[in-house]
């Protein structure tokens, strides 16, 4: 059967014959990990110069066939989401802020020089594959299914004068356990003075998978470093900081009724991140005043050291929010606050959390029900 368009476009249901069996599911759903296993079904949509967006589909979860010669295989002309389906108390499932994902899916093909995809074809999208594989979101505080929708170039070719003349979008779903099964715990960052992330007017911007392998190898540093994450620098001077990893950074000051945070401003070297921005709005409605500036090296240690920088923690799809313990780099170390999470970062996170598994109210209308 067929589901209904979407500005022209539609989608051919088609069951797998072969799904999991429930006894299974049911033992993966018990310890899922994250991003290890998929579930029965995935998404796909084909996009031709000549066709424009065509052949959406339901189907079984499965490789793809492609020509050594796929244009993704050598020029990297490919970027993708990420975010959540949460089932409620009361069983109702949900996502949190789709259409977010769906504009900056839409920046990243811009810059990328992709085709756009309608906004409501892509919630379309995620709704097929959700409510087909609904017996995959794992019960339990803090788990959910994680959603990945992604583009590659498709054409056939070498040649590097222009982008693809063909794509493909697929979604692709996985039972995730919560982050924090065993507690929150601070994580110890390492200064990247060696490698940069990106740079202004190149692809910081977009979650484009070349970004994360230029990442490795400093990530392999920190770890040697005895560090768990890199905090990336800016390019020209190697001295602002920018992000953690593949999250962004925020910076808590003084505390109670004076408590303010602040986040690293979006230059075009970094990720607009969406929890990112739903922190920036939902902090001053907790009475926690919230900016973006830009803050050094040298600031963070020093401000650490006096008293005035309380707290920092990261943000992101996977882990919401991460707090840091503790700062490494070539020439100093020191500590933030008492090493552990401080009470700015663990009641951001309690309240993005309420909303988005149903435990708090959701006045910013940032949760979207599952058909």
């Amino acid at each position: 059967m067929t589901a209904s368009p979407n500005h022209g476009i539609e989608f051919e249901i088609r069951p797998s014959r072969n799904r999991v069996p429930d006894a299974e599911r049911e033992r993966i759903l018990a310890s899922p990990g994250f991003g290890q296993v998929f579930t029965d079904h995935m998404i796909t949509l084909r996009w031709s110069a000549e066709r424009g967006w065509h052949d959406g589909r339901l189907e079984p979860y499965g490789p793809f066939t492609l020509d050594p010669a796929t244009t993704v295989f050598h020029y990297a002309q490919e970027f993708f989401e990420g975010l959540k389906a949460y089932r409620q108390e009361g069983g109702a499932v949900v996502t949190f802020r789709p259409r977010a994902n769906a504009a900056r899916f839409n920046s990243s093909a811009r810059r990328m020089a992709a085709p756009e995809l309608p906004e409501e074809t892509f919630l379309r999208a995620l709704e097929l594959l959700v409510t087909q594989d609904r017996d995959w979101i794992p019960q339990g505080e803090g788990n959910s299914l994680y959603l990945r929708p992604f583009l590659i170039a498709t054409q056939r070719g070498l040649g590097v004068n222009q982008p693809s003349n063909e794509y493909l979008f697929c979604v692709i779903a996985s039972p995730a356990a919560s982050y924090f099964a065993s507690g929150v715990k601070p994580v110890t960052v390492w200064l990247s003075e060696d490698y940069t992330r990106a740079a202004p007017g190149g692809t910081g911007a977009v979650k484009a998978g070349g970004n994360y392998a230029s990442s490795f190898a400093a990530q392999r540093q920190a770890v040697a470093r005895g560090c768990d994450q890199v905090v990336w620098l800016d390019a020209a001077e190697h001295r602002w900081v920018e992000e953690m990893g593949g999250m962004n950074l925020f910076f808590v000051y003084g505390g109670g009724a004076r408590a303010r945070v602040m986040t690293p401003a979006l230059t075009g070297a970094l990720l607009p991140g969406i929890t990112r921005d739903s922190l920036l709005t939902l902090a001053p409605t907790l009475g926690i005043a919230a900016g973006e500036d830009r803050i050094s090296v040298e600031q963070w240690q020093r401000d650490c050291a006096r008293g005035e920088l309380t707290e920092v923690f990261a943000c992101g799809t996977a882990a919401v929010i991460t707090p840091v313990g503790r700062v490494k780099g070539e020439s100093a170390e020191w500590p933030v606050g008492d090493g552990n999470p401080g009470p700015v970062t663990m009641r951001l996170r309690e309240e993005l959390t309420g909303i988005q598994h149903g435990h708090r109210p959701d006045p910013f209308g940032w949760i979207y029900k599952i058909a």
